[in-house]
């Protein structure tokens, strides 16, 4: 098990990709150019896919495509010889809210959907040096196909109050 746990760590040491994680705040930022997402109560992922195989890894390095089936199906439904989105593992309720509680047990959960944040990589190409706008147009590009796995993060642009 350690064995593989540090072969997974490297593995994403290489291809350097880490998911942007929500830093707290006192107030939400105020003035213009500001986009703003919900976050959701689930499990951090970034979703790799490269051909046919698709994994989704946590932010200690797990892989947890066999436990989210709908989420990997989604993923390599995609239009793309490969690509890395970070995004968020969530099950929500009958009032449809992300519930960790939902999500948080060990056996595989069908119903987890990925809400996906950004594209990081896409057919080869890391994109993140461009402007999030046109990164999530992107993203956006290749979630036209609706799946019930994969949905995108809604954003809210404006001031944060």
């Amino acid at each position: 098990m350690r064995e593989l746990r540090r072969r997974v760590r490297a593995e994403l040491s290489r291809t350097k990709f880490e998911p942007c994680l929500p830093r707290t705040a006192d107030d939400p930022p105020a003035g213009p150019g500001w986009l703003h997402e919900i976050k959701h109560d689930g499990f951090r992922i970034l979703a790799h896919r490269q051909g046919r195989s698709v994994r989704l890894i946590t932010r200690n390095g797990h892989d947890l495509a066999d436990r989210f089936p709908l989420a990997a199906e989604a993923i390599e439904a995609l239009p793309v010889r490969s690509c890395v989105i970070d995004g968020e593992a969530i099950v929500c309720d009958e009032n449809g809210l992300a519930v960790f509680d939902l999500i948080r047990g060990h056996g595989s959960n069908g119903r987890a959907t990925l809400c996906a944040f950004d594209l990081l990589e896409v057919n080869g190409e890391d994109v993140r040096r461009e402007p999030i706008e046109n990164r999530k147009r992107r993203l956006a590009g290749l979630l036209r196909v609706q799946h019930d796995g994969i949905a995108l993060n809604e954003t809210f642009s404006g001031d944060g109050p």
